[in-house]
């Protein structure tokens, strides 16, 4: 099976009109452009559906059916879109650390890509919900690094590099990473314990993550938040089904799948009222 994706039809989904030489501006374009039109969120896994990971599906979600994904998916898209332009693209993984306690140690659970351009190395990341880079940055140590929305930096911590965003006035870890190379079978098997595990809160929770002009929308669950900037925060919390529906088709651009349990199990989470992660 090829592992082509379909170049026009893709940068019609992102709005992209630019050049398509490998360079770092059309880098820095299309990484911009991509979390913009093509959400996060985990329906798939919420409601039992398989996630795949070859071109053809990948095209088919997140490209075609007007969908989005989780890690796995944006950012094998977006390698192999790279990699069709020209760019050299080494596949990385990363364990996640937002919202996790010092003393836990979580799973190399996230992928994220390293490009290098004219000699120069980036981070590259659209997979990573409402925290997502909306930019690369250069893997450089110690760095306030400006992104559409918002500043990262990345330090050293032993042998691996930790990435932190700057949000309401401090700064948090979004995970860390060393930069052993990553190969497809490594991201089939995470993929398949995170969107099948009876523990994975991508199984019982609802996730999902947007960025655009207005800042970046997250929704956990009933929970809405709006970020705009690093300061500035909106939230609310839904009380219907069909309030959380109509965020997901509207705010976050989701063409919604059937799943007839739909409604019940919005409900059921909207109850809970849980914390934003």
């Amino acid at each position: 099976m090829s592992d082509a994706i379909d170049l026009d039809a893709y940068f019609d989904r992102i709005g992209y009109r630019g050049d398509a030489a490998p360079t770092l501006e059309t880098l820095q374009e299309i990484h911009r452009l991509h979390p913009e039109a093509i959400p996060f969120e985990n329906l798939s896994s919420l409601f039992g559906q398989p996630v795949h990971l070859d071109s053809t599906s990948l095209q088919a979600k997140l490209i075609e059916g007007g969908r989005g994904g989780y890690c796995f998916e944006h950012n094998l898209l977006l390698t192999r879109v790279l990699r069709q332009l020209g760019y050299r693209v080494t596949c990385l993984a990363a364990r996640v650390r937002w919202n996790v306690p010092d003393d836990v140690i979580t799973p190399r659970g996230h992928m994220l890509m390293q490009v290098e351009v004219d000699g120069r190395e980036y981070l590259a990341d659209v997979g990573f919900g409402g925290a997502t880079l909306t930019g690369p940055i250069e893997l450089v140590e110690d760095d306030h690094q400006e992104t559409p929305h918002g500043l990262f930096r990345l330090e050293r911590e032993g042998s691996e590099y930790a990435l932190r965003i700057h949000i309401e006035r401090d700064w948090a870890t979004l995970y860390r990473f060393d930069l052993q190379e990553q190969h497809e079978a490594d991201y089939e098997v995470s993929s398949w314990y995170v969107s099948t595990y009876p523990k994975s809160r991508f199984r019982h929770e609802l996730i999902a993550g947007r960025a655009d002009e207005e800042g970046r929308h997250v929704l956990f669950n009933g929970r809405y938040r709006l970020y705009r900037g690093t300061h500035e925060v909106e939230e609310r919390h839904c009380e219907s089904a069909e309030e959380v529906k109509d965020l997901l088709i509207g705010t976050f651009g989701i063409r919604l799948p059937d799943v007839p349990e739909m409604d019940q199990r919005f409900q059921r989470l909207i109850a809970e009222r849980g914390t934003l992660p």
